[in-house]
């Protein structure tokens, strides 16, 4: 028994179901379903953000958008054009939700629950006869004469456009392969540091604006620095994952880590603060006055990392401590052994090869009737509602191309 439908979509994500619902918006006459392979949709839209959904951000021209892909900025930049951040505020309100942005410019629902975007989804599929069909493993796809067959674990489909949204799934990925496509091998992206050292063991929660290096590479970020019980984390560690994901999969994430706790303020520059320091507070105590701004514990730490005790004031600081404190502050050295996901939020780097997709209409340029939308494409972002912005992005394209060829 083969079930027949104008499109089919293979992932029940947010990719796949904003895909969905713009194609039956478009042409509310087509037949469509979508295939999870999973019990339930929309999985990762529950966890994102911490559970409250990180929508998009509020970055609305696209060329500056495209900044945050450090894999996809040269080929975004056109669909950005058509469909940006603010258009993605459009959407939700015209389907009920209201966005807020933070100070940080992560845009989130007002409900500030991952279930408002769920809901509205689900509200919407229903809405539009939209079948959605769980517990569906792909395990074959075959190209027939201006048609699609596919094979589940259940039962067989027939389709005259397929889309494919299927995230970092490896086992599409290889059908995609038998197909012609090439697959960039998958190496995670957004991961945190794991460091064992002195200096951070006891300051877990302390969070300061910093610059990070990897040493003899050229990769470099800046942002808050957060330090945990395994390592370090946050925005600045982040980001340097991202554009490092490559690199720092083929050092096995064994490197040393260059800190400036100072951002951008460099060595000679820190000394320099430091001796104009030591004249003006002569009589104070090193340990007890943090001249910059970051954590007093943080201070303390470094302070006793270039060998001053808790007694020594600033007029006994010799030539050799003051030079160790300024090199702790700007160029601290620490050894990186492996890495850790951040939080359940996982992104790849990794997937279709982007010479293979027609960017106008997100369209396999090797087989007609087969389009892609989401991170089963080689794009990833770093955190901040950038995944998803290219998910709503590519499902919005695949969308109108495919109904404009309906008509």
């Amino acid at each position: 028994m083969i079930s027949n439908y104008d499109i089919l979509i293979v992932g029940g994500g947010a990719a796949g179901f904003f895909t969905a619902i713009n194609i039956a918006e478009n042409n509310p006459n087509l037949k469509l379903a979508i295939l999870e392979r999973g019990k339930e949709v929309l999985t990762k839209v529950k966890i994102s953000g911490g559970g409250r959904c990180n929508v998009t951000h509020a970055c609305f021209i696209p060329n500056d958008l495209v900044k945050f892909y450090p894999r996809g900025e040269k080929e975004l930049k056109g669909p950005f054009h058509q469909f940006c951040s603010g258009d993605t505020i459009e959407w939700f309100e015209k389907h009920g939700v209201e966005l807020k942005i933070e100070e940080d410019g992560r845009m989130f629902p007002v409900s500030d629950s991952s279930q408002t975007i769920i809901d509205c989804f689900l509200s919407a599929t229903k809405k539009l006869g939209i079948d959605i069909l769980t517990g569906q493993s792909v395990q074959s796809l075959f190209k027939g004469d201006g048609y699609w067959k596919v094979d589940t674990n259940q039962q067989s489909f027939k389709c005259d456009k397929l889309v494919m949204a299927t995230g970092s799934n490896p086992k599409i990925w290889e059908m995609m392969e038998t197909l012609g496509h090439t697959i960039e091998e998958p190496v995670p992206s957004l991961f945190t540091f794991n460091i064992k050292d002195t200096r951070i063991k006891d300051l877990m929660g302390v969070s300061a604006l910093a610059t990070v290096k990897v040493k003899d590479t050229k990769l470099k970020a800046s942002g808050p620095l957060l330090i945990t019980h395994w390592g370090m984390s946050g925005p600045g560690i982040l980001r340097l994952s991202a554009w490092g994901a490559r690199e720092l999969a083929t050092k096995n994430y064994q490197f040393t880590l260059q800190v400036n706790w100072l951002h951008e303020t460099d060595f000679e520059e820190a000394v320099a603060h430091l001796k104009g320091l030591k004249e003006e507070n002569a009589k104070k105590l090193i340990m007890k006055f943090c001249p910059f701004e970051f954590p007093k514990r943080l201070w303390e730490s470094l302070v006793t990392a270039s060998g001053i005790s808790a007694e020594t004031k600033w007029a006994d600081l010799s030539k050799k401590q003051l030079t160790d404190l300024a090199n702790q502050l700007t160029n601290g050295q620490f050894q990186v052994n492996g890495k850790s996901t951040f939080k359940e939020e996982f992104v790849t780097a990794g997937g279709i090869h982007l010479k293979e997709i027609d960017f106008k209409t997100m369209q396999s340029k090797l087989h007609e009737n087969l389009y892609f939308a989401g991170e089963i494409l080689n794009i990833d972002a770093i955190t901040g509602g950038f995944n998803f912005q290219n998910a709503w992005t590519g499902g919005f394209l695949v969308a109108k191309a495919i109904t404009e060829k309906q008509k």
